[in-house]
């Protein structure tokens, strides 16, 4: 038994997809979409030929609030108005914790010297990032990312924020609990050398690298460079099972995704 998470643009992915969802393959959707809700992530997909549901897809706000309730702290939000309902059954009054996001515009100077104030009045001040990406690509270029600005809140506080969104382990522990499998038994493809490729390794997982959206030639520090393929149009069953080897079966497969409408990559 084996798993495969893939991190592609729309099209090529849309084709790979519905010949898995024929086949006996399962699939699960992971994404360190934090502009959105999953309902929100999952109509847009419905709307472009994907047939999936909440329940398939791994988000980082959903992480949050699942660490938010078992140490029971209330956050102050900083994060992008469109992913706020997936905290409408937290408490956030009188917080004691931020929770920081990829919030666009919301990060102005004004609404980052907030989130300072509350973390450096906190005797034990704790900052949940929902990733900590560097940059990601849109259709007008590249944009910073989340992690940008969670390093300046940790440089200003002198702490170090808890990541629930990729590259962290336990997001791709997560992912892989849920379909009940080891690291072992899982590929991850992407184009992204750290979130994708190098937060897979770190969680025993082996790596996959495609040339589209993010992708980079130059090597990162700690990540072993991955296999590199053109784009998802050059993976099939028979590559996969080279892969991960010839005394195993591929018959379960992790989806990896990030932006509709932009290169989606984790």
């Amino acid at each position: 038994c084996a798993q495969l998470l893939i991190c592609v643009k729309l099209t090529p992915l849309l084709l790979l997809y519905n010949r898995i969802k024929a086949s006996s393959l399962k699939l699960r959707f992971c994404t360190n979409e934090t502009q959105a809700t999953r309902e929100k992530f999952v109509k847009k997909l419905q709307g472009l030929g994907f047939d999936i549901s909440v329940d398939e897809v791994t988000a980082p706000a959903p992480a949050a609030c699942r660490v938010l309730k078992e140490r029971n702290l209330r956050p102050h939000l900083l994060v992008h108005n469109d992913v706020v309902p997936e905290f409408a059954e937290i408490d956030k009054a009188n917080p004691n914790c931020v929770v920081i996001g990829d919030a666009a515009d919301n990060f102005s100077y004004a609404n980052l010297n907030e989130a300072f104030r509350i973390l450096i009045g906190l005797e034990n001040p704790v900052l949940i990032s929902l990733g900590r990406g560097r940059y990601y690509k849109e259709t007008d270029g590249l944009k910073l990312d989340v992690g940008a600005y969670m390093k300046a809140l940790e440089y200003a506080c002198d702490i170090q924020a808890e990541v629930v969104g990729k590259p962290a382990k336990m997001f791709f522990e997560s992912a892989l609990a849920e379909l009940g499998v080891q690291p072992q038994q899982a590929i991850m493809i992407g184009d992204d050398i750290v979130n994708d490729v190098g937060g897979a390794q770190q969680c025993g997982m082996r790596a996959l690298q495609v040339r589209t959206g993010k992708y980079r030639s130059f090597p990162v520090g700690g990540t072993d460079l991955p296999s590199v393929y053109t784009s998802i149009c050059c993976l099939n069953k028979h590559l996969l099972v080279q892969q991960l080897g010839s005394n195993q079966v591929v018959d379960d497969i992790f989806i990896c995704k990030k932006h509709f409408g932009k290169t989606l990559c984790m």
